[in-house]
């Protein structure tokens, strides 16, 4: 199923919580997420612009296969078209990582962000706080018209929106997020070699 999502970079946190909050967005909740990223030993999932997600949301927790639609760069520099995500809610996040690693998969990185979710018009906004980022703000719809939408009402530049992921973010910002192996508020941990 394609994800219906875009990106503003280095946004101010409070006038956009303002902006949703006039509209009458409900806060929905401000939290920690930790999650852990999964691949093959060779990086096969990585080549294709690929991966596996273990999140731990708080009340529930999430697997999820996503990948890059339409991947033109891994810089960041250029829009992909979209993102493919297939999910399901799991019950145990230790238990599902060692089962994860169990059938061969390797950890690649974990990692900590704080996330603030509103909901407006059925549509999620998240203004998310990632080690080393700016904050930036995520907008979660159904429909890319309801983005297009809400976009407008919230008085952003069309132009900006940005179609890609986190790690496209962190190389934007010259940070190459496949070098940790550990990303939270607290620290970011290099790989060994």
């Amino acid at each position: 199923m394609e994800e219906v999502e875009v990106k503003f970079l280095n946004i101010n946190p409070e006038t956009i919580q303002k902006k949703i909050s006039d509209l009458g967005g409900k806060k929905i909740f401000d939290k920690l997420y930790r999650r852990r990223i999964f691949d093959y030993p060779d990086l096969r999932l990585d080549k294709e612009g690929a991966w596996i997600r273990l999140r731990d949301e708080g009340e529930q927790i999430t697997l999820t296969f996503k990948k890059r639609l339409g991947l033109k760069t891994h810089d960041g520099t250029v829009n992909d078209e979209g993102m493919e995500e297939v999910e399901v809610i799991v019950s145990n996040f230790d238990a599902t990582a060692e089962l994860l690693l169990k059938i061969g998969l390797k950890e690649k990185r974990y990692m900590e962000n704080r996330r603030i979710r509103y909901q407006f018009n059925g549509v999620e906004l998240d203004i998310d706080f990632y080690p080393q980022l700016k904050p930036f703000l995520e907008i979660e719809a159904k429909s890319w018209d309801k983005i297009d939408e809400t976009i407008n009402w919230l008085g952003l530049n069309p132009v900006d929106k940005k179609i890609f992921s986190t790690n496209q973010v962190y190389r934007l910002n010259g940070i190459e997020e496949s070098e940790y192996s550990r990303i939270t508020p607290e620290e970011m941990v290099k790989k060994t070699k």
